[in-house]
């Protein structure tokens, strides 16, 4: 019995041996990282994750859309993401008819399978270090003439990468331009939804749920892509064929353990790991608590409004869960950072440097200002700042009908007769699709709302001065008349005959509407009083950051340094375990089907298990699916440092096979943006297992595992 007890304990354990920090460039695993994969368990070599002469790993993920990762799981080009990652384009499929974010979709056949228009997955195809070429001809060149020269270099690669446009090639600076690399990507835009679970499943606990452990949410969705005759890419068509990839994961049933080697490839958007404290501070006591204190409004809102309203609840579906993600982040990262004393942390680390390089004039000539420099620069940035998110929050972001308004306001440039009679049908589609996911009493709320908040937070330095005259001289209802609803803008046949004959005329018309003037009016003052010297200022602190990052690539120079994150294709790898998130309290590494019946709330949407899964849930009936005393498991984490546009990878075993869909981070974590923490910083998957037992189980769909090459 004490034996036993000691192996159950072992395998409840909660202290991770190895969790690496970094989010490493795949074509130098074999240089930098690979012997330390290795010795962590990893079974395969450099060259099966990453190769350009063979197919690998890498010729298996895509970047799915413009900012998650997904990877193919069959010959035929089945592809599994997130649900969030789907999200936008199952709403789109969506009405109160067909309420495909309620009760879910599955094509019975490839015939049903739904087009996406705009919907796009790039496979790497090489990335190559480029610095050399980039710098070429800068030497002794400086500030607009260097940026110049690096522009045209840039330009110059990329065409050449793209082989007349048959590849998609970019140039991304790495080490805050220190270095360069460009990345060819093929592109393929026929994407199809070939299934996803109901909303009970794939965002089970909702916004509340969200950045959490434990957690039980099956987020997960799955598209196909198509190609042409050839295998090649092309617009959609219905000739097209599913894509025959050069590779595509095997799915492991084994499951996982405590201490497991897991490895998480993707594309990771952007992390922020070498910044100075002043950087730090801005961010920890005054820009995410501000923007958390704006979206909180604007959530409030949205959530009452959808609660009342069925048709509502799927217009703003997504608009809620794109606004409520870095909402909470945000409250995570301030409280990780804290409890980390990140500032302590990078002070010392200061310290650290000036001490490296006051052991030497040459060095102290070189990096001697960096600190002073910073120090006025966020000083200066701090206000500008301030007014640089009020705008991007409230102005650009907020409100709907400003989205609608700006997309004429932008035709200003484009002010002949020819020019806007060519762009009618764009914006009669435009149109169209704003007024599909607008509900006008939900927005006239949040305008008034912001548009309160803004007067009330912003220095007044600025706000426009008819901005402020209007906001003093009426209260929320008369700002209503007199602004919101004199406006064409909130009507969806007014607008949708003014695209369609949109011309000269009509377009010095539209200027003199009540809700553009006041829009141009706050618009026109972000752009001379703000815009300008924010960006201004954050390229001054950019060329101050790239010198102390090659001082600090230069202090730790033969350690192992990885790049912050920048949506290209990286490795990150750690181990299987839970954690300890605060005094008395231990976190396991899984979770299982019993967590979700233990949530269950038919009175809460987010909690609501369907009636299905309480049938196979009373059944046991979990098929080849089960883990240790026959449960099911749904959900793990791991000490992989992922950020978001990680939402979607695959999470890989030492074999190199699927064990779990990437989709989130713990709450306590979520300061590894700005600096990691081995102890509280764990990556969620989704069980490979659990994404089966629904297709199959749940869904019926189980013809769909017949493509995939499942390991027992």
């Amino acid at each position: 019995m004490k034996r036993f007890l000691i192996v159950f304990l072992l395998l409840l354990s909660f202290v991770v041996t190895d969790a690496r920090e970094g989010m490493w460039i795949p074509a130098l695993l074999d240089k930098y990282n690979i012997e330390e994969m290795q010795q962590m368990g990893f079974k395969l070599s450099a060259d099966d994750v990453y190769s350009i002469n063979h197919n690998s790993m890498k010729d298996a993920v895509v970047l799915f859309g413009s900012g998650c990762t997904g990877e193919l799981v069959s010959h035929d080009g089945l592809l599994l993401t997130n649900h969030h990652c789907g999200y936008s384009s199952i709403q789109s499929h969506s009405s109160v008819e067909h309420d495909y974010l309620t009760d879910g979709f599955w094509a019975a056949s490839r015939e049903q399978e739904l087009s996406n228009p705009g919907l796009k997955v790039r496979f790497l195809d090489r990335m190559n270090d480029v610095t050399d070429s980039v710098l070429a001809g800068t030497e002794g060149l400086k500030n607009e003439a260097f940026e110049g020269k690096i522009k045209d270099n840039i330009k110059t690669i990329e065409e050449a990468a793209s082989f007349n446009g048959k590849y998609e090639a970019v140039v991304k600076p790495l080490f805050y331009g220190n270095q360069y690399f460009v990345y060819v990507y093929k592109v393929f835009k026929d994407i199809r939804l070939v299934g996803a679970p109901p909303s009970s499943i794939g965002k089970f606990g909702g916004d509340t749920d969200n950045w959490m452990w434990p957690r039980h949410t099956g987020d997960f969705s799955v598209f196909r892509v198509y190609a042409d005759k050839n295998n090649e890419p092309a617009e959609y068509s219905p000739d097209n064929v599913p894509y025959h990839p050069k590779s595509f994961f095997p799915i492991s049933l084994k499951g996982i353990s405590p201490d497991d080697f897991i490895m998480v490839f993707g594309f990771p958007g952007k992390t922020e790991e070498y910044l100075p404290s002043e950087a730090v501070d801005l961010v920890m006591n005054q820009r995410d608590p501000e923007r958390v204190g704006i979206r909180t409004q604007k959530l409030e809102i949205l959530a009452r409004h959808m609660a009342s309203d069925p048709k509502v609840r799927i217009q703003y579906a997504s608009k809620y869960a794109g606004t409520s993600n870095s909402w909470k982040r945000w409250q995570g990262e301030v409280r990780g950072l804290k409890q980390m004393d990140a500032l302590s942390g990078k002070q010392s680390f200061e310290d650290l440097f000036r001490q490296w390089y006051e052991k030497d004039d040459s060095l102290t000539s070189l990096y001697g200002n960096i600190f002073p420099q910073f120090k006025k620069l966020y000083a200066d940035l701090a206000p500008y700042s301030r007014a640089y998110d009020y705008y991007n929050e409230i102005v650009f972001r907020g409100t709907d009908i400003f989205s609608l308004v700006n997309t004429f306001s932008f035709l200003a440039d484009k002010e002949n007769e020819k020019q806007l009679e060519k762009l009618r049908d764009d914006l009669t589609k435009r149109v169209r699709e704003f007024f599909k996911d607008y509900d006008r009493s939900t927005d006239e709320e949040v305008f008034v709302r912001l548009m309160r908040l803004i007067q009330a937070n912003l220095d007044p330095l600025f706000l426009p001065f008819d901005f402020q005259k209007i906001m003093r001289s009426y209260d929320d209802e008369g700002l209503l008349n007199k602004i919101y609803r004199k406006s064409v803008f909130s009507d969806e046949g007014k607008m949708e005959n003014i695209a369609k004959g949109m011309d000269e005329k009509e377009f010095r018309k539209l200027q003199h509407d009540p809700l553009m003037v006041f829009y141009n009016d706050l618009l026109g003052h972000y752009q001379r009083n703000i815009g300008g010297i924010y960006f201004d200022l954050q390229e001054e602190i950019g060329e101050v950051q790239k010198d102390y990052m090659a001082g600090i690539m230069s202090m730790r120079k033969g350690e192992l340094i990885y790049p912050d994150a920048n949506l290209t294709l990286r490795v990150a790898y750690g181990k299987v375990g839970g954690y300890k998130p605060a005094d008395g309290i231990i976190y396991r590494y899984q979770t299982t089907i019993s967590g979700i019946m233990g949530k269950d709330n038919p009175e809460i949407y987010d909690y609501h298990v369907p009636e299905k899964l309480h049938e196979l849930y009373n059944k046991k009936d979990y098929g080849i699916y089960t883990g240790r005393q026959d449960e099911l498991p749904v959900a793990f984490i791991a000490s992989v440092h992922t950020t978001g546009g990680n939402s979607g990878s695959p999470a890989i075993n030492a074999s190199g096979e699927l064990v779990g869909i990437n989709f989130d981070r713990c709450w306590e974590g979520t300061m590894s943006d700005i600096m990691f923490d081995p102890d509280h910083c764990r990556n969620i998957m989704v069980d490979i297992r659990y994404v089966l037992f629904v297709i199959d189980k749940f869904a019926g769909a189980g013809y769909l595992l017949n493509e995939m090459n499942l390991i027992d």
